[in-house]
């Protein structure tokens, strides 16, 4: 695992000899009893700055038989205590057995960097030719034993990185048969494993879960793609979010995402103010009631162990990844309050594997993409570990689910044509979450169309409804046979408003569904740059009538929410009577009508930003009094500038004259040529001052 002595250069280009060196984990330097650990601790730092990035360790640690000098490298934090004192500070060696509990924060840039390295490894297997299906594969798994190199699933820590770097040629001409070699090895329990297995793949412990067991087609590497996977090795994968990178790591496979990593994720602060309402502030309070009694201590454990959750739009698995984790901390107050109770006559168990009983199996999902589905499963094995790493530090007992034992039920398919039944019986459903996608009518596909008109066959108006729609009225339909079962989904705040109000909710009116607690219009984002601001409403809703209600107002939408109880929350998110405001063809008071509005007909070739009109008025100075201010709704809610070529009164010999503007209007002409829609296709041969908008 280590070198003694090794031979590195010095800042200053001076040689230097490292008394111990773990690449990528630890570097000792030992000095006589009673010098300058300070100093020492200066050199020890000294001989990182040639060190490749990968192999940077996590821990320096200088001693002189009595005394030591610790530094965090993560952190810069240093620790100093003797020798006698070891004991109150042995924690900080856990690292060395794969005991490392992190604060894991969904914002950290370690889950960006994680993602980058992924995606540089993703683009160079795709270079040469491995793709599709077994590319996807691939990187989970290489995700999970990453992971599990730096989280004490593997033993000793970095066995996946030493067995990359010892075991395979330096051009990574066998590193694709390698690696076909380890996963049938995490495929095989120790027992059936062949007796003349090399040493090193024979320490690797039995994985099981599937995760390994479909044989891939081998993958050719190269040297700088080895390279690249032993950069991946060289981060700290114990720090990173499950939560987050399920869709970082997505966003890999698309590199117009990739340029925005980082804004494609959910912030576990909007999560929590999904569950909270739902399920969690429920259960504490509970837990707040019983902790004193034993009996109700031991019924209310048995009862989390018993909850099942269910995405029908699960992505990555954010909202069963967060509500899994937060479940996990709930139930480690059980056995802190029954050793509470027990504490004077001491009887505190031991038995961990009788104290954990909340596992993965309790969460479902469907995912219309596969590569998702994959990493929503990895996703929550990987957090599921994470809290067992937690579990043994809070006992001082290893605590591991290895070999896997417990699947989640993530289902590949399309929820809309899926008989959710068929994926978790109703009956046995406790709660039904999830951000489904939002989609207006104009921006649905053909497939769309259709998948939510087969889930609205028979309900007038269904045709002016977002996408997010269908997965309401599938929810209402699948809780109807149930009691106690809620269910509740991130939405865009158009179901609330307009026109789409009468028709959904008439339907879940029809369908005898209540609303139970309503986030009102608030921005859904998160801490990165660039992210896209997304106005969204949130709805608890279920068969079963409450007293009470809660609605989270918001007076800034970027702000913290305030919870007014009320007697009823209507289809509006008002404490008001339930009604509907009907679609009329006819104003109810004497005014003129209202027709549409003006749509740009351009395919967007008219439209300008910032950055495309400066470069246009820098050529052709001339168009500069056609450009306008365009503002619509995108515009106005993000506060983006655009502008938009509006030519109503151009001569045509003055546009003859701007050839850039001119090519612009015959991409408009053409787009038009190329619609399906008849009454498109003759807006191609109006005068060219008509272009810009058909009003």
């Amino acid at each position: 695992m280590a070198t003694f002595e090794l031979n590195v250069k010095k800042l200053n280009g001076a040689q230097g000899y490292v008394d111990l060196f773990w690449p990528g984990v630890l570097l000792v330097e030992h000095k006589s009893r009673g010098e300058n650990l300070d100093k020492a601790l200066g050199q020890a730092e000294g001989y990182l700055h040639n060190l490749p990035d990968r192999d940077l360790p996590q821990l320096v640690v200088v001693c002189d038989f009595a005394r030591f000098r610790v530094r965090l490298l993560a952190t810069g934090e240093t620790v100093a205590f003797e020798l006698q004192h070891l004991h109150k500070h042995v924690k900080l060696f856990g690292l060395l057995a794969g005991y490392k509990v992190q604060d894991i924060r969904a914002e950290d840039p370690v889950n960006i960097k994680a993602a980058e390295r992924m995606g540089r490894l993703h683009d160079a297997l795709k270079a040469s030719g491995y793709q599709g299906h077994a590319l996807e594969v691939l990187l989970v798994r290489l995700l999970f034993c990453l992971f599990a190199d730096d989280t004490g699933i593997f033993q000793p820590a970095q066995s996946f990185r030493d067995f990359v770097e010892e075991r395979t040629a330096p051009d990574g001409s066998d590193l694709g048969p390698r690696l076909g070699q380890l996963f049938q090895t995490l495929n095989t329990p120790e027992s059936q494993r062949n007796q003349h297995i090399d040493e090193q793949l024979g320490k690797f412990a039995y994985i099981n879960g599937k995760l390994f067991e479909e044989i891939l087609p081998l993958a050719d590497f190269s040297t700088p793609m080895r390279e690249a996977l032993l950069d991946a090795c060289g981060l700290d994968w114990s720090a990173i979010s499950p939560a987050i990178f399920g869709s970082l790591f997505q966003s890999i496979m698309d590199d117009k995402a990739r340029r925005n990593l980082g804004a494609h994720y959910t912030s576990e602060a909007n999560i929590l103010k999904l569950i909270k309402p739902l399920f969690l502030d429920e259960l504490h309070a509970e837990f707040e009631r019983i902790h004193t009694n034993r009996h109700k201590l031991a019924e209310f454990h048995t009862k989390l162990k018993q909850l099942t959750f269910f995405d029908p739009a699960c992505g990555c698995g954010n909202f069963l990844v967060i509500s899994y984790r937060e479940l996990r901390e709930l139930e480690l107050k059980v056995p802190r309050a029954a050793h509470e109770l027990s504490a004077h006559k001491g009887q505190l168990s031991v038995d961990v594997n009788n104290l954990i009983g909340v596992n993965v199996d309790q969460f479902y999902g469907i995912e219309i993409e596969e590569f998702p589905a994959q990493i929503a499963q990895v996703a929550l094995w990987l957090v599921d570990h994470q809290m067992n790493l937690r579990v043994s530090v809070e006992f001082g007992l290893y605590f591991a689910r290895i070999p896997l034992k417990s699947t989640p039920h993530i289902h590949h398919g399309n929820a809309l044509r899926v008989d959710w039944h068929d994926v978790l019986p109703a009956q046995r459903c406790s709660y039904v979450l999830g951000n489904p996608p939002f989609l207006g009518k104009t921006y649905q596909s053909k497939e769309q169309k259709a998948d939510l008109a087969a889930v609205m066959h028979g309900i007038h108006g269904a045709g002016d409804l977002d996408f997010v729609c269908g997965w309401y009225v599938l929810a209402a339909k699948y809780l109807q046979a149930c009691t106690g079962t809620q269910a509740a989904f991130v939405s865009t705040n158009s179901i609330t408003q307009g026109e789409q109000v009468a028709v959904l909710w008439g339907e879940m009116q029809r369908l005898k569904m209540h609303i139970h607690f309503a986030h009102r219009t608030f921005q859904w984002t998160n801490e990165a740059s660039g992210k896209a601001a997304v106005h969204c409403i949130i709805v608890g809703f279920g068969p079963d009538s409450h007293d009470f209600k809660t609605i989270y107002e918001y007076e800034n939408i970027k702000g913290s929410q305030l919870a007014v109880k009320t007697k009823n929350i209507n289809p509006y998110l008002v404490d008001a009577p339930t009604v509907f405001l009907e679609k009329r063809n006819a104003p109810i008071c004497n005014v003129n009508p209202m027709s549409k509005g003006s749509q740009p007909t351009d395919g967007g070739h008219l439209l300008l930003s910032d950055s495309d009109k400066n470069e246009l008025i820098a050529s052709e100075p001339h168009a500069a009094k056609w450009i306008r201010p365009f503002l619509g709704a995108e515009e106005f809610i993000n506060n983006i500038p655009r502008w938009c070529l509006w030519l109503v009164g151009c001569p045509p010999n003055e546009l003859r004259q701007m050839p850039l503007v001119m090519k612009r209007v015959n991409a408009v002409k053409n787009m038009r040529l190329a619609s399906t829609k008849l009454a498109t296709i003759e807006l191609a041969n109006k005068r060219t001052s008509r272009l810009c908008l058909e009003k």
